[in-house]
């Protein structure tokens, strides 16, 4: 069956509990995230609001529901990083493999170009044979999306009585000219963000 028709949109805070349901399951069954427990409603709320002051996040709907997720963040906070980001994307358990994820960061990375930011990095759990827990699938959507692997840290992290490694992928969305120009915090962009979101 045809998946329904989704809707992109820019998050808000206030999408903080819907959201959270969707990174919840990532948590509690998955190694495709470290975080052990499960963030508060305060705190994933305060995760949207912060990412908002300088990066995208976007949401999608399908149905009248929010289906996935999509943002970015510092790469690291030193200066001469500002035109690199780290992006992240989560779809609801139940609308994968749908073309949600690839319209999620299709969107994503228009926006990052607009802020004139030019990297586009992802840190990715990684196993060294899939387990239960992880596969390789993020690598592979990555690898679909452009992306290409940088390195990989091996047993750098312990979930489920395992240890997992954490690979590095990044895609260029532009040139690298001599003198970029300075990077759009995400809120100037204003109306044209949202003109992104409804082309996708």
């Amino acid at each position: 069956m045809a998946p329904s028709p989704f809707t992109l949109r820019i998050a808000e805070p206030g999408d903080a509990a819907e959201l959270l349901a969707i990174y919840a399951p990532y948590v509690r069954r998955t190694a495709v995230t470290y975080e052990y427990e499960v963030p508060s409603l305060t705190d994933f709320a305060g995760r949207i609001r912060k990412t908002l002051e300088r990066y995208p996040y976007l949401a999608a709907e399908r149905d009248g529901a929010l289906a996935g997720y999509a943002y970015a963040g510092p790469l690291h906070h030193r200066a001469a990083y500002a035109w690199s980001a780290e992006v992240s994307i989560y779809v609801r358990e139940d609308c994968r493999r749908g073309g949600l994820g690839r319209a999620l960061y299709g969107a994503l990375e228009e926006l990052l170009s607009m802020q004139h930011i030019v990297n586009a990095c992802a840190c990715i759990a990684c196993p060294e044979e899939e387990d239960e827990y992880l596969t390789r699938n993020s690598i592979g959507f990555h690898r679909r999306m452009g992306y290409r692997m940088v390195g990989e840290f091996h047993r750098c992290s312990y979930k489920f009585g395992r240890w997992y490694g954490m690979a590095w992928m990044e895609k260029h969305l532009g040139s690298h000219p001599d003198c970029p120009a300075p990077v759009i915090p995400f809120p100037d962009l204003g109306d044209a963000a949202r003109q992104v979101c409804r082309r996708w």
